[in-house]
């Protein structure tokens, strides 16, 4: 249970919410391990829902709190809100920003940003951790060009211009994520990104892990009300999450990118984990999936500092706290939207 910008996340599984007088009482086997002042919360957010009391689900919905619920492993499934609450302001303003080429352009480039900021340091940390065995010199050539692209990216005013900018940012990135791969490089060398399909197996990890961080997402914008359709960097398309994938631009570096050179270079992932398509894709398999699943889920419950908050949680946190800091911007309680800065 953990209580950050006035919601309350109960993580762990198997936990039954009720009220007692103005309290949210958290019950574990019929005993409770936490209890928290139901009008501190704007919002209550239940990981691997078991149940929750009808008293409770009231009174939420009569003060204005919302209540969400999600399976273990984070899809969203549904929210719980009052007759005349929902979230419509917020959504509204959401789409007054979508609309607003220079509100857009304010807060999909701090995303981008945030973006270029991690990736720098996932190369200086490579640079740093293994002097011996990379090119340490090439990595912080490749920084310094992504330093640059952070302060173009924080002067552009235009949407294209920043589209281009964060593709030749990408582009510089990825010329050196195969000098990364410590192990196995017989069976994972990287040449390029490949999306639709996945061409061989590093793009097959980073397109899976890249499915994960992007479902997370989604579910963390609809948590903080939010519609994860309508985004600001990402253009509107049917069926596309837009917002979410504007969310995780910041993120990629941070948790999926490091995630999945960890599952190569600790040889968690073997070449044996992979199918081979006639058309040249390449897919992981049944059980290479649960086994990444579970490395997944237990890469999310590793804590860190959050660099705005400055406050202990774990990384399955991370776009949740993200969500919520977006959602204040659009309130405008916030100046701007502060992304997430790894380190």
């Amino acid at each position: 249970m953990r209580r950050l910008l006035n919601t309350l996340y109960v993580t762990e599984p198997d936990r039954y919410l009720s009220l007692d007088g103005e309290n949210v009482v958290v019950l574990y086997e019929k005993t409770e391990v936490g209890r928290v002042p139901l009008h501190n919360l704007e919002a209550v957010v239940s990981f691997g829902y078991t149940g929750v009391s009808p008293a409770l689900m009231g009174a939420c919905a009569a003060r204005g709190v919302a209540l969400s619920f999600l399976s273990g492993g984070g899809r969203f499934l549904a929210r719980v809100s009052g007759e005349t609450h929902g979230n419509v302001t917020l959504r509204r303003q959401q789409y007054r920003y979508s609309d607003d080429s220079a509100q857009s352009v304010r807060i999909a480039r701090n995303c981008i940003a945030g973006k270029l900021c991690n990736a720098r340091w996932v190369l200086e940390r490579a640079a740093r951790d293994y002097p011996l065995r990379l090119d340490a010199e090439k990595l912080r050539a490749k920084s310094a060009i992504l330093a640059q692209g952070v302060r173009n990216v924080r002067a552009c005013a235009d949407a294209d211009t920043l589209r281009g900018l964060e593709g030749e940012a990408a582009a510089v990135y990825f010329s050196v994520f195969d000098d990364l791969i410590l192990q196995q490089k017989e069976a994972f060398s990287f040449c390029g990104r490949s999306k639709r399909p996945p061409l061989d197996p590093v793009n097959a990890l980073l397109s899976f892990a890249y499915t994960l961080l992007a479902h997370m997402c989604g579910a963390a914008l609809e948590t903080a009300g939010l519609d994860p359709y309508v985004g600001f960097f990402h253009t509107d398309r049917p069926g596309r999450m837009s917002l979410a994938l504007d969310l995780m631009e910041e993120l990629r570096c941070a948790m999926a990118d490091r995630f999945v050179l960890t599952l190569i270079n600790n040889r968690i992932v073997k070449r044996a984990d992979f199918t081979y398509r006639e058309n040249g894709a390449v897919l992981l398999s049944a059980s290479a999936r649960r086994s990444v699943l579970k490395h997944w889920q237990e890469r999310k419950r590793e804590s860190l500092t959050h660099p705005y908050l400055g406050e202990q949680l774990s990384w399955g946190m991370v776009p949740y706290i993200q969500a919520l800091l977006l959602a204040r911007t659009l309130r405008e309680d916030l100046d701007a939207y502060p992304p997430f800065l790894w380190k």
